[in-house]
């Protein structure tokens, strides 16, 4: 995700070259700020002069608490697995994109994308029980305690990133690169 110094040095059409250069900043420092280190004093100013722009543009925007209540929501959904297939997929997608904001649909995608890979794990999975339990010759079916794991994984991952919402305001389970 683009940070708002990357944004903004784009827009005026300038290299981190040429910005550090205007700013009298140096290359190593532009970088940091576009891989996400929040800019202060000096540092801030100096890059608010170079991009016109005021210093508190440069800076991240907090959470809003009723984005972190929709991300919540939004996350509790992905409970619907257990009662109708597909609903961790079904129910945070609708939910996700029915809103303006963009911080809900940034949570929401993090929370699909996440649901996305567990399902296909689970998926697997479930198709390589049968294989695996006629290899081995077991009598009990092998797929009840795969998905019976499987379900409680997803509850662990729904629960740590509630915990996290309600904490920290962010998600403590999401992958780097969003797939969506």
């Amino acid at each position: 995700m683009k940070t708002k110094v990357q944004i903004l040095r784009e827009r005026k059409n300038l290299t981190q070259s040429e910005l550090a250069k205007k700013s009298g900043l140096s290359l190593r420092t532009i970088q940091r700020m576009e891989a996400g280190n929040i800019p202060r004093g000096f540092t801030l100013k100096a890059l608010a002069d170079s991009l016109e722009t005021q210093p508190q543009d440069l800076l991240p925007a907090k959470v809003s608490d009723k984005a972190v209540e929709k991300a919540k929501y939004i996350n509790i959904s992905v409970l619907a697995s257990f009662l109708i297939p597909f609903g961790n997929l079904i129910f945070p997608t609708v939910l996700t994109f029915r809103s303006d904001d963009e911080k809900i649909k940034e949570f929401g995608k993090n929370i699909i994308c996440v649901q996305i890979i567990y399902t296909f794990i689970l998926g697997l999975l479930l198709i390589i029980c049968p294989f695996v339990q006629k290899a081995f010759s077991i009598r009990f079916p092998l797929f009840v305690p795969v998905l019976i794991t499987m379900k409680c994984i997803n509850l662990f991952i729904i629960l740590k990133n509630g915990t996290s919402l309600t904490r920290e305001k962010q998600l403590a389970i999401r992958l780097k690169n969003n797939i969506l």
